[in-house]
């Protein structure tokens, strides 16, 4: 079941949006060469305390970490640990923030030190997935016109988006219905309608779509090791079009 937030919801997540989206930023500036994922997790940390919000990943199914760090081949759900980051690396920081109740959940890929034009056309194209795709999330759209668009803006560049990880609606809890793949055919799927907070997040590879998931029973990792970018907003469906809820700004 779809759950429909009232104004006075959509304006709670708000609140944890913007958190989410701070901490993301936060988090972003300090990834620099030589830093541990580690590291990442515990600036997160203090970052999210400081606010007053809680990590909506720690414990969460057992998960170990206050945000998610993956870097190059991995793909989603990467544990922060002592790895250091290093110059030409694609760092993926996944973040959720619970706040009054309710979850702001974002995600950006951070190039560091990158030159190589064919890693800077993949995270451009990250981008414009997420943008292309917030862009169809209007009332009256099908949800499967949100997938399309991923998959559209994906393929006609020569990559491939993940398949068995899906984006999702959310709200007091962080995964609520519906799931959002990031592929499919448009015009399918429940009529979008105002009130619905959703979680789009492209996961796009530069090579296969097939993925893997490590020993620690977390990190996914693209099956032939080929570098992978995620990029993630909070968005609630109104009237008059998406509002970004993870953004500093209201968009």
């Amino acid at each position: 079941m779809i759950i429909i937030k009232n104004p006075e919801e959509v304006a709670r997540m708000r609140v944890s949006g913007r958190m989410a989206a701070q901490v993301r930023d936060t988090v972003a500036q300090g990834i620099a060469p030589g830093v541990t994922t580690e590291e990442l997790d515990d600036l997160a940390r203090k970052c999210i305390s400081g606010l007053g919000g809680k990590s909506a990943f720690f414990g969460y199914r057992g998960y170990p970490g206050h945000i998610c760090v993956s870097v190059n081949e991995e793909v989603v759900h990467g544990i922060p640990s002592g790895r250091r980051i290093e110059m030409g690396d694609l760092v993926s920081l996944d973040v959720g923030v619970e706040f009054d109740g309710f979850i702001g959940d974002t995600a950006t890929t951070v190039m560091v030190g990158v030159s190589d034009p064919d890693l800077i056309r993949l995270v451009s194209v990250g981008k414009k997935a997420l943008e292309t795709a917030v862009e169809k999330a209007v009332c009256g759209a099908r949800l499967s016109d949100v997938s399309h668009a991923i998959e559209q803006v994906a393929v006609r560049a020569g990559y491939t988006v993940v398949r068995e990880f899906v984006g999702h609606g959310i709200g007091r809890s962080m995964h609520e219905d519906p799931q959002i793949p990031n592929f499919g055919s448009p015009g399918r799927g429940p009529v979008l309608k105002a009130g619905m907070t959703l979680a789009i997040e492209p996961m796009i590879n530069m090579g296969e779509a097939d993925v893997e998931v490590l020993e620690d029973g977390w990190t996914v990792v693209t099956r032939d090791r080929k570098p992978s970018v995620h990029f993630e907003h909070t968005i609630a469906i109104g009237e008059d079009g998406p509002e970004i809820l993870t953004c500093l700004e209201r968009r």
